[in-house]
């Protein structure tokens, strides 16, 4: 199991993005959380294997159809989740 910690970039806010983000993360099988960020971006925390976090980085590359992302950052992330949850704007 690894964490990565994702961050989408562009018009990924008020597009129904992290819903979305959210919903592929559960039917991937990923723990872990999303939120929308004040500087306009999606934060994403997930845990799961190498597969599954690389077909949710690939998903949040296109997002929802309303969305334009511009690219999506990718760095080792912290912790082990269960389940997969919403978190406040930060």
């Amino acid at each position: 199991m690894e964490t990565w910690h994702m961050t989408a970039r562009g018009r990924v806010q008020g597009v129904g993005y992290r819903a979305a983000c959210a919903e592929e993360a559960i039917a991937l099988g990923l723990g872990g959380w999303v939120r929308n960020r004040a500087d306009g971006t999606v934060e994403v925390m997930a845990c799961g294997t190498t597969g599954q976090l690389e077909a949710l980085r690939r998903w949040m590359e296109t997002g929802p159809p309303a969305a334009h992302v511009l690219r999506v950052d990718v760095e080792p992330g912290q912790g082990a989740f269960a389940t997969f949850e919403f978190r406040p704007t930060m």
